[in-house]
């Protein structure tokens, strides 16, 4: 059996191959084919993975063997068929492409696609069509539990059984079943096709051979009471109860200047390192929303250009994309634009070792392998977290503070302190923290004497004249803290450079204790 790391390696190289002669392909209605010689002889493929993202529009592709998981996201416009199986997460993020598998599909197929047509031959697993946003998906054969979960619009027809919970969570789009259905969970409804129903699904599928009869069931969603959902306990309590203490060190002069600036992305010579003036990813929806007005000064124009964010959409070319499932669509376009990317787990599905490598595999070539990544998991994930990202070679692990678990900020730092001595030491993969709330520079100076290396939080305000201030302001207040403790750089923080202003932060994130000047008792316990 091929080792993960060789199927990995395998996948990159057809993506790098592939992407020249896909646009001179389309141009001459040539077909690509991965599992032949150039003689015709098959070479079916075995496993591998990510392959093809972003078909283009009019490339012709045609695989033969069973691949791996997330093969033709995104595509915009062209057709690929697979002689063969194919794991989870087919035509993800779909916009145009025409997939055909002529045998069995793995769970997630169509997962947040919004146009195009995928049509599965031999039956497909669990969560068919999730959160679809439009196009059609056609499965003929069984399909697992929760087909068209979270679907927002569109249309998928399954000849065959499914499983439990058909539809669960909809709210738009039609789900056509010419099977055995089980009873739909509260908010979808089962309804018999209309005569115009009918004709109008089987004018759309074009194909005699998939054709709905009178008697296919139809779900769509209902409308129910909405409740607003608690997002769980919220942190305890924030970093102000930590001190920074200069260690008998003299303070600065008041004209000294300062290094804040940190590097993400440091591989020696395989990445190209993105500096951040401050270790900051003030996160932004938008990345318009950091245009100044023309009458701006040069300066406040400056703080903004140097500055990179995190943004869902519109990212400038210093700034990471975040991409999670409602903009993963858009994933071709914010990778090609941002200076690299951080992709939230937390709001994209479960996925095992395979399916992770294939997911890297298809947006790191999208993006490329030479621009910084970054993952986000909930805190109570964060070993975890750690362990994947070292395996992935991500350049930034970040636990999220607000998880749902009230676990507060202080207690939040052994418990990343000790996972990342654990699983990160000896990789290039740097420790972030995602906070609630918006940064202070006492947050900063706090987490980067922990050994925190990036902090992302939400940004105080979004007009971009007020973010110039707070940023400013963040500047000026490091400069200070930094002054106070004699240092001249953000780096040389360290975790002796920290006290517990109370006895329960002291008991809950292992600081020296103010005044008693060592951990409490119970944290050199065995």
């Amino acid at each position: 059996m091929a080792d993960a790391q060789d199927v990995v390696e395998r996948s990159f190289n057809i993506n790098s191959k592939l992407g020249p002669r896909l646009i001179a392909a389309a141009e001459q209605n040539a077909i690509l084919r991965i599992g032949w010689t150039n003689a015709g002889e098959p070479v079916p493929k075995n496993g591998e993975l990510g392959l093809c993202p972003n078909l283009p529009e009019g490339a012709r592709m045609r695989a033969l063997g069973v691949l791996g998981s997330w093969t033709a996201p995104f595509g915009s416009g062209g057709t690929f068929t697979i002689q063969g199986d194919s794991g989870a997460f087919l035509g993800a993020g779909n916009r145009g492409n025409t997939i055909v598998c002529e045998r069995l599909a793995g769970d997630y197929a169509g997962y947040a696609m919004r146009d195009g047509k995928i049509s599965i031959l031999d039956g497909a697993g669990s969560d068919a069509g999730a959160y679809m946003e439009g196009g059609l998906l056609i499965v003929r054969g069984a399909t697992g539990a929760r087909v068209g979960g979270g679907m927002r619009d569109g249309l998928i027809v399954i000849h065959g059984d499914v499983g439990s919970d058909p539809g669960a969570g909809m709210q738009g789009g039609r789900i056509v079943i010419n099977g055995r259905c089980p009873t739909p969970p509260n908010g979808v409804s089962l309804r018999p096709l209309t005569a115009a129903e009918v004709k109008s699904i089987n004018k759309q599928l074009n194909d005699e051979e998939l054709e709905i009869p009178s008697d296919a069931v139809c779900l769509t969603p209902t409308e129910i009471i909405e409740v607003e959902r608690e997002g769980g306990q919220v942190s305890a309590s924030d970093l102000s109860m930590i001190g920074l203490v200069p260690n008998d060190r003299q303070h600065q002069q008041s004209y000294a200047t300062y290094d804040t600036v940190t590097l993400v992305g440091e591989r020696g010579d395989m990445g190209t390192p993105v500096a951040l003036p401050l270790p900051l990813m003030a996160i932004l929806p938008d990345g318009k929303e950091l245009s100044l007005p023309k009458d701006a000064s040069p300066h406040a124009a400056s703080i903004l250009a140097q500055q990179p964010f995190l943004t869902r959409s519109n990212p400038r070319s210093i700034d990471f994309a975040l991409v999670d499932e409602h903009n993963l669509a858009d994933a071709p376009e914010l990778l090609e634009a941002s200076a690299g990317a951080v992709f939230d787990f937390d709001h994209l599905p479960a996925m095992n070792s395979e399916q992770l490598d294939g997911f890297f595999v298809a947006v790191r070539t999208l993006m490329g392998k030479e621009k910084p990544f970054g993952i986000i998991n909930g805190l109570g994930r964060t070993t975890n977290l750690h362990v994947r990202a070292a395996h992935h070679k991500a350049d930034l692990a970040i636990s999220r503070i607000e998880d749902g678990s009230g676990v507060p900020e202080a207690a939040a730092l052994p418990i990343i302190g000790r996972s990342a001595k654990s699983n990160l030491e000896g990789t290039h993969t740097d420790v972030g923290v995602l906070l609630g709330l918006s940064a202070t520079a006492h947050d900063l100076a706090v987490l980067k004497a922990s050994g925190i290396k990036i902090i992302a939080c939400e940004v105080p305000m979004a007009d971009a004249s007020d973010l110039v201030h707070w940023l400013q302001t963040l500047h000026q207040d490091m400069a200070g803290v930094l002054s106070r403790l004699g240092l001249d750089s953000i780096d040389r923080l360290q975790r002796a450079n920290l006290r517990a202003l109370d006895h329960e932060t002291a008991a809950i994130g292992g600081l020296r204790l103010v005044g008693y000047e060592r951990p409490l008792p119970h944290w050199f316990a065995r």
